[in-house]
C-alpha cells in the first residue's frame, strides 16, 4: 500500500484511563494513544480505534458517550444483541461495546469461567460485526491475550471464505501466556467458532480461545523480545512450546512502555519532594520522610529496600522472606506492599514480626504509598519467575529507584546487571531460589556503601528512554508491513 493512513482496530479487555486491572490496561490505554501522537510527525499516520467491553464499572464513570450502532451476533441459542457507544480520548476514537452477556454487575475477571468465555467471546464477535455495519474494515486487527483472540480465529474464519476481512491482517498481542481461556470452550461453541481439527496445536488446545488466536494470528506479538524466545522453552511455553516453535518466524518481541508523563518524579504530587536528574539530591528527602512514615529508624546509611507487587508466586514474593533471613546479619531496612495470595501475606507479616525494628509489612492496596515507594526507597525488589514484561522497573528506574530482579522476560531485557558496572542500571539474579536473591542482595548492600558507585546507577537508570514512542514505532513499522502482505 501507498503512505496513505493505516486503519487498525486495538482489541483489549481492558485500558486506562476507563478502566485498569492489570499491565494490559496501561498498554492498551497508552499504545493506541502513542501510535497517533507519532503520526504527525511521518508520512501517513495511524487511524487506530480502541475497543473494550463496556463494563459496569465503566458505565458507573459517566463517560461522554453517544451509541451509533445497534445490531446483533448470531448464537447456536439465537440472536445475542449489542449495542456500541463512541467517544473521543485525547483524538483517539474509543468504542464501548454492550450487550446481555456484558453484565453490569459483573467483575472485568471473574472466577466463573463460562461467564467471562460468553463474555469476551461476545465482545470479540461483535466488534467484528460493527466494523461491517460502519463499513470501516481496516487492515490490521490487534488483539490481546485470550479475551480478544476468538476475533483473531473468527477473522481467519472469515479470511477463508473470502468475506469482509479478507484483506486485513491480525496480530495477537501475547501478555501473559500461561492465561489459555480454560473453560471457555463452551462459549466458543455457543457462538459458532467450532474447534481447530486440522491444526497442528496439541489435541487439547484445539478449542480453547488464546491457542486457536495463536494458531490464526499473521503475527504473534510478545510483550518483550526474551519473553518471545523464553515462550518457546517448556519452562515458560504452557505446553504450547512445540506448538510455538512451528510459528517461531512469525513470532517477535516489543517491549512495553509507560507513560512518562504520569510517571514523572519532577511533578509527581505524591512525592513530599520532587527530584530529576539534574537535582537528584533532593530525592533522599523523600527516604527521610519515608522512614518517619513507616517509623523505621531515620538513618541514610542504611539501604531501604522497597517491593510493590501482587503477592503470588509468579512475582516471587515466596523468596523475599528466606531472602532477608540470609542476609540478617547485613544493614538494611524493608517496606513490602501488595494483596494476594493469603499464605505469601501470611509469611511477609511473619517477616515484619521477626524484624521489627527493619520490616514494614503494608498488606494493601495503596497506590500513593506504592508513588512514595518509588520516590523514596534506594532498591526495589523484583524476584519474578516470569515476567513476560513488566513496569515496575521501569517506572523504578524512572524515579532513581535501582531494581534487583530475576533476569527473566522484559526485566533481563531493561536491567544491566552490576557486573557491568559502567553500564549498569541494576542488580540481576538467575535462579528462582532465596539463596540466589540473597546473594544479589548483599551485592546491592556492597555497592550501597559506594555512594558515588550507586549514585551513577541511579543516573544512568533515569537516563533510560522508556517511553511509549520507541515501541509505537515498531508497532507501526510492523502494521505497515503486514499490510502490504
Amino acid at each position: 500500500m501507498t503512505n496513505a493512513s493505516l486503519r487498525v482496530l486495538f482489541l483489549a479487555a481492558e485500558a486506562e484511563p476507563f478502566i485498569k486491572i492489570g499491565g494490559l490496561g496501561d498498554v492498551a490505554g497508552s499504545l493506541p494513544r502513542a501510535l497517533k501522537q507519532i503520526a504527525p510527525m511521518d508520512e501517513g499516520g495511524v487511524d487506530i480505534r480502541l475497543a473494550i467491553p463496556f463494563h459496569g464499572a465503566i458505565q458507573q464513570k459517566n463517560f461522554p458517550t453517544r451509541s451509533v450502532a445497534t445490531f446483533s451476533v448470531p448464537s447456536t441459542k439465537g440472536p445475542v444483541e449489542a449495542e456500541v457507544l463512541a467517544m473521543q480520548q485525547a483524538e483517539l476514537p474509543v468504542y464501548f461495546i454492550s450487550g446481555p452477556p456484558i453484565r453490569p454487575e459483573s467483575p472485568i475477571y471473574s472466577t466463573d469461567a463460562h461467564a467471562d468465555g460468553y463474555k469476551f467471546t461476545f465482545f470479540s464477535l461483535a466488534s467484528l460485526e460493527f466494523l461491517r455495519r460502519i463499513d470501516w474494515i481496516p487492515h490490521i486487527v490487534h488483539a490481546n491475550d485470550w479475551h480478544t483472540a476468538p476475533a483473531v480465529y473468527a477473522l481467519d474464519l472469515d479470511r477463508r471464505q473470502k468475506g469482509s476481512f479478507k484483506h486485513t491482517a491480525t496480530i495477537l498481542g501475547l501478555h501473559n501466556l500461561p492465561y489459555l481461556g480454560v473453560g471457555t470452550e463452551d462459549a466458543l461453541q455457543l457462538f459458532g467458532l467450532p474447534p481447530a481439527l486440522n491444526s497442528t496445536l496439541p489435541e487439547w488446545a484445539r478449542s480453547l480461545p488464546l491457542p486457536l488466536g495463536l494458531n490464526s494470528a499473521d503475527r504473534i506479538v510478545a510483550v518483550s523480545p526474551t519473553y518471545a524466545k523464553e515462550i518457546l522453552t517448556p519452562e515458560f511455553g504452557s505446553g504450547l512450546n512445540d506448538f510455538l516453535r512451528t510459528r517461531a518466524a512469525s513470532i517477535s518481541g516489543i517491549l512495553n512502555g509507560i507513560d512518562t508523563e504520569t510517571w514523572n518524579p519532577e511533578i509527581d504530587p505524591s512525592l513530599p519532594a520532587n527530584y530529576s536528574l539534574d537535582n537528584l539530591t533532593a530525592r533522599d528527602h523523600n527516604k527521610t520522610v519515608l522512614q518517619k512514615e513507616l517509623s523505621l529508624t531515620v538513618d541514610p546509611r542504611l539501604p531501604l529496600f522497597g517491593m510493590v507487587s501482587r503477592m503470588d508466586n509468579q512475582k516471587g514474593v515466596d523468596l523475599v522472606p528466606d531472602a532477608f533471613r540470609k542476609i540478617a546479619r547485613r544493614p538494611w531496612q524493608a517496606v513490602i506492599l501488595g494483596t494476594g495470595d493469603a499464605a505469601i501475606e501470611a509469611a511477609v507479616r511473619r517477616l515484619e514480626t521477626e524484624f521489627p525494628e527493619r520490616v514494614r509489612a503494608a498488606i494493601r492496596f495503596d497506590a500513593a504509598l506504592s508513588r512514595r515507594i518509588f520516590g523514596g526507597v534506594d532498591a526495589l525488589l523484583i524476584p519474578s519467575r516470569y515476567e513476560p514484561c513488566g513496569l515496575t522497573q521501569m517506572i523504578a528506574m524512572r524515579y532513581g529507584c535501582i531494581p534487583i530482579a530475576r533476569a527473566t522476560g522484559g526485566l533481563r531485557d531493561t536491567i544491566v546487571d552490576f557486573k557491568r558496572p559502567d553500564r549498569s542500571t541494576g542488580f540481576l539474579f538467575h535462579k528462582a531460589s532465596a539463596e540466589a536473591f540473597a546473594r544479589t542482595l548483599r551485592r546491592s548492600i556492597n555497592a550501597y556503601q559506594n555512594p558515588e558507585d550507586w549514585r551513577e546507577i541511579q543516573k544512568r537508570g533515569m537516563s533510560q528512554d522508556f517511553s511509549w514512542e520507541h515501541s509505537a514505532r515498531q508497532y507501526k513499522a510492523l502494521y505497515r508491513a503486514l499490510s502490504r502482505t
